[in-house]
């Protein structure tokens, strides 16, 4: 227990497109929320973090440099979930690294869900679909890219309710990009915009 309370994803110096020089240490456990106007590069730096595209700085999960390790290795601990995930297999169970009846079931789908074929699958399906990928393969830390954009009200409140229960008990650091703040409200330990080229935190909407 005592390691996994330790664990922070460390952002050092980080420089993607316009954003300059980002700082930040995100703690086990804890969610920071981050929104900006479209093209301020909230996703490219998400990208950045898990290693996708070129950039200045460094990144680190517990004192382990991004850059000491293969990509891949790296991307299996620190999670990306795009807010537009890509699917390669026939049915939904083919893309889990293991069965997850109960993440399945928390949100919204029935237990024979993993037997569903992709080209059938909703837009909101293959987001919350993607959410269960990313925990089968039991990262470290997890970068969330609008989770819940494509679900409705009833939708995203299971899922929010279900991933804060998931972060608690893994205790991920998590970097969750939302525009709503009714949603940074509920989910948010920490919350920061992105302005000009740099982030600047603010205060949790009440």
């Amino acid at each position: 227990m005592a390691t996994k309370l330790m664990r922070a994803l460390n952002i050092t110096k980080l420089g993607i497109d316009n954003l300059d020089k980002v700082d930040l240490i995100v703690k086990a456990g804890e969610v920071l929320c981050l929104s900006g106007p479209s093209g301020s590069g909230k996703s490219r730096l998400l990208r950045a973090i898990a290693d996708l595209e070129p950039h200045s700085g460094s990144a680190s999960l517990d004192n382990r440099e991004q850059d000491s390790m293969p990509g891949h290795c790296w991307r299996k601990q620190v999670m990306l979930v795009p807010a537009q995930s890509a699917w390669w297999y026939e049915t939904a169970g083919a893309h889990l690294a293991k069965p997850m009846p109960q993440a399945l079931l928390a949100l919204g789908f029935p237990k024979e869900a993993d037997s569903w074929q992709m080209a059938k699958l909703s837009t909101g399906e293959k987001q919350r679909l993607a959410l269960v990928r990313a925990l089968s393969y039991e990262p470290r830390a997890l970068l969330l890219d609008e989770p819940t954009a494509n679900l409705d009200e009833d939708s995203t409140l299971k899922t929010e309710a279900y991933l804060l229960e998931v972060i608690r008990e893994k205790q991920y650091p998590v970097i969750w990009v939302a525009h709503s703040l009714a949603q940074i409200r509920r989910v948010a330990d920490r919350y920061f915009t992105i302005e000009g080229t740099g982030l600047k935190e603010q205060e949790i909407p009440v």
